[in-house]
């Protein structure tokens, strides 16, 4: 398996184990709301509450499914001469992997950093090439190879 392959398989994993935690936990609170409705209908404030958390998981669902979405987006076999969606930037500084924020992936003892292309840093490499530099955060940064 490529290294974009097992980047990839593991955005995949971050984004799923997401998915699951919000459907539960929407499951739970929807059984919290008929169990409320049943005991106590003169009190609203905990319906209130629990909707709003409701809305709230469900919005992060949403969120999540777009994640997903993105990442249905890469060709792990593709690469391309400059910074875009499922690129592997190799930086002097970092390695960063352009699909979704989800932070510090570790492979074979070194980190990668999957971030989305919307991102500060995302935006700051989009389209450029190797060989590259550019000013983030006060730091120069040079574009050593992309994948």
């Amino acid at each position: 398996m490529s290294e974009k392959e097992m980047l990839l398989q593991a955005c995949y994993g971050y984004v799923n184990k997401r998915i699951d935690s919000y459907k539960n936990e929407i499951e739970t609170i929807k059984d919290a709301i008929e169990n409320n409705k049943s005991s106590d209908d003169e009190d609203d404030s905990g319906s209130g509450k629990l909707m709003h958390d409701l809305e709230k998981n469900m919005q992060y669902l949403s969120d999540a499914a777009k994640m997903k979405d993105v990442l249905n987006q890469i060709n792990p076999k593709s690469s391309t001469s400059s910074v875009g969606l499922g690129s592997i930037v190799k930086t002097t500084t970092n390695c960063f992997f352009i699909s979704i924020s989800a932070g510090e992936i570790k492979l074979e003892n070194k980190s990668v950093y999957a971030i989305s292309m919307g991102s500060p840093i995302g935006l700051a490499l989009s389209g450029k090439s190797p060989g590259e530099q550019l000013e983030f955060n006060g730091n120069k940064i040079k574009i050593d190879e992309i994948k």
